[in-house]
């Protein structure tokens, strides 16, 4: 399933199979399709296009709407939305974080009042792998607790404790349903994930317990929720190391090109992110000199691509100040075009990354470019 080919100090490149789309490379990018598609009028026709391995769909907001039931009556999330990769599905546990005002949590599980008309939604461990087995995804996500950050540590200890006995009830519940006639996808993954806010003996006990359960691979949840950024970096420093080498590693909801960068160099294999999908709905472009607002009223009359080094379709066809005319102009087409050159961008950073790994050259890229993505394009 997965296997680190090429290891830079702590960085790894590696391969990874599952039942949909052949071998993934790694490092990989997994572009957000919460409820089955990218905001911003892109389609799974265009994810092919723009180099996308793995689809990543939202487990609360499927079951909501349209219904994991209906989902599943359409012959599964893949044939739904017309993509042949993988998906990974989050498990609903985000939303515990994400719908703090509007969730009940007990032992068995959380109840929520839909964001949608207020209807009261139970979710524990059963129900999150029930949905996730009727989405049919390639890569299902143990149902977590997700705590901002920071938070008391007594809290966090008991959430970590829960969190882990919840994982005992998924891997069983989750065994049963591959194993159960009808099954949509019986080669379906479980990953676990590992919680403790920013406490370095939580997280390394989380870790530690969850690799005892020996899950598919290993989510590092509860990060880029509000600690900053240098936090997010020890702790990776202080966990991976007792992340099972074999088994893939995957930094939830992170990040920035400079996360990314930075956090490959710690040895994450897996990323997801709305920020590259988010920012270009407001105009922030990623270009490989910096960010750029491309609503600026210096690009009224600009007629060179967003990035002249990029080779995505938008800057093989359409100039900066034609995309900023679409802002300003309130055309859905902008935010389109814009999506889909950030998406292009952030799957290029990673094969570039991957080819970084291939050649020993890691160390450099980082240095050249970990800093240089986070500033503001000046070209």
């Amino acid at each position: 399933m997965f296997k680190v080919i090429k290891q830079e100090e702590r960085a790894r490149r590696g391969v990874f199979s599952c039942a949909h789309g052949g071998t993934v490379q790694t490092p990989v990018f997994m572009n957000v399709g919460t409820q089955g598609a990218i905001k911003g009028a892109v389609s799974a026709l265009d994810l092919k296009e723009l180099k996308c391995q793995i689809e990543l769909s939202n487990t609360y907001h499927l079951h909501l709407r349209p219904g994991d039931e209906t989902v599943r009556a359409l012959g599964g999330l893949h044939r739904m939305m017309g993509w042949d990769g993988p998906i990974l599905t989050d498990s609903g546990g985000f939303q515990v974080f994400s719908l703090a005002k509007l969730r009940k949590i007990t032992e068995e599980g959380v109840t929520f009042a839909s964001h949608i008309d207020g209807r009261r939604v139970f979710m524990g461990p059963e129900e999150s792998m029930r949905i996730q087995s009727n989405l049919g995804s390639d890569i299902a996500m143990a149902f977590d607790e997700c705590v901002e950050n920071p938070a008391p540590y007594d809290y966090v200890k008991k959430s970590c404790e829960r969190t882990l006995r919840w994982l005992e009830r998924c891997k069983a519940e989750h065994s049963r349903l591959n194993a159960a006639p009808g099954c949509l996808n019986p080669g379906q993954l479980l990953f676990g994930i590992n919680q403790g806010g920013t406490y370095e003996d939580l997280r390394v006990w989380s870790m530690k317990e969850s690799a005892k359960l020996d899950c598919d691979g290993y989510g590092i949840g509860g990060l880029a929720v509000g600690e900053e950024t240098a936090v997010m970096y020890r702790i990776l420093d202080v966990v991976l190391p007792h992340a099972p080498w074999d088994k893939p590693r995957y930094l939830m909801g992170v990040g920035t090109p400079s996360n990314i960068i930075e956090s490959v160099w710690r040895g994450v294999d897996f990323f997801d992110c709305v920020m590259p999908a988010r920012n270009a709905r407001h105009g922030k472009l990623f270009t490989w000199q910096g960010t750029m607002n491309i609503k600026n009223e210096r690009y009224k009359l600009d007629d060179s691509p967003i990035d002249p080094s990029c080779g995505c379709p938008v800057c093989r066809s359409f100039s900066r100040a034609y995309l900023r005319h679409l802002f300003k102009a309130e055309e859905m087409l902008a935010m389109r075009l814009a999506v889909m050159h950030n998406l292009w961008f952030y799957n290029t950073l990673m094969e570039r990354i991957r080819d970084a790994l291939d050649h020993g050259e890691y160390g450099a890229f980082r240095t050249e470019y970990s800093q240089k993505l986070g500033e503001a394009f000046k070209g």
